[in-house]
């Protein structure tokens, strides 16, 4: 739970060099030490991201910062000290403030973050996303800022090609600012990827895959850099413990194959 400086700079430079690598970074979220654990000993695992949602599920609270910070910081710290690979954390809005809420997470071993601009106005939008960059600068480290626009999220009922505008519009704005790349959730068509990519940049754009989502492959070819799976990994592993139980409460067994992970 003690992080050296030393590590936390080269797993943040590590980071940063897969969000530039040729090959799509997938990351598979995690929300507690033994699911970090899980994920990081799978061959071809080579980075870790926190959801939010799930770890705050997993404590009893609502997603969307009514889980304590300090409870999230605690728990994201176990993440990052369960594995000897980088971890990037979702860490909502920034909890008030985006600056000391990196610089916190920073200090129990997390190399990047989420933070969501809820689309507030964009000169406010921008200068949260600014301070995030600006603390991880202020650590010495190659913070990876995934800076996320709600455009579609929060966009349902507008016009699409103006929901499109606005996520390039703030996109580039935050990358202006010292974000690392440009997270764009919701399901996305492919002809909306091509175009946040075009907008956006090559490189930059950072997507989560939900059912019926594009594959990663195609998203490679698309110029997408990055691909989570958000609160789907939890929910995944909830319906194999519920329908698991269901067979046991019908006079079930256990099932065939059920390994041992701890």
């Amino acid at each position: 739970m003690n992080p050296t400086p030393e590590n936390t700079a080269s797993k943040a430079t590590e980071l940063l060099r897969l969000h530039q690598a040729p090959d799509i970074l997938q990351l598979v979220n995690v929300w507690d030490a033994i699911t970090a654990k899980v994920i990081s000993d799978l061959p071809g695992t080579q980075a870790l991201a926190t959801a939010g949602h799930s770890i705050a599920a997993s404590f009893g609270y609502a997603d969307g910062e009514h889980i304590p910070l300090a409870t999230m910081l605690d728990a994201v710290g176990r993440i990052a000290a369960a594995t000897d690979l980088p971890v990037t954390a979702d860490l909502d809005r920034g909890y008030g403030n985006p600056g000391e809420t990196v610089r916190r997470a920073i200090g129990v071993g997390i190399v990047g973050a989420n933070i969501e601009d809820q689309m507030r106005p964009l000169a406010q939008a921008v200068a949260q996303m600014k301070a995030a960059a600006d603390a991880g600068t202020a650590e010495g480290i190659d913070f990876v800022l995934n800076a996320r626009t709600d455009a579609f999220v929060l966009g349902a009922d507008h016009d699409p090609r103006e929901v499109l505008e606005a996520a390039i519009e703030r996109g580039r704005a935050y990358l202006e600012v010292g974000a690392s790349c440009i997270f764009v959730p919701g399901k996305l068509d492919e002809s909306t990827v091509q175009a946040l990519v075009a907008g956006i940049g090559h490189g930059k754009v950072s997507v989560i895959n939900v059912p019926g989502s594009l594959s990663p492959a195609r998203l490679q070819e698309l110029g997408v850099a990055r691909i989570s799976y958000g609160p789907w990994t939890q929910r995944v592993a909830l319906t194999a413990l519920a329908d698991a139980a269901t067979a046991l409460l019908n006079n079930g067994s256990l099932p065939e194959g059920t390994r041992t992970l701890n």
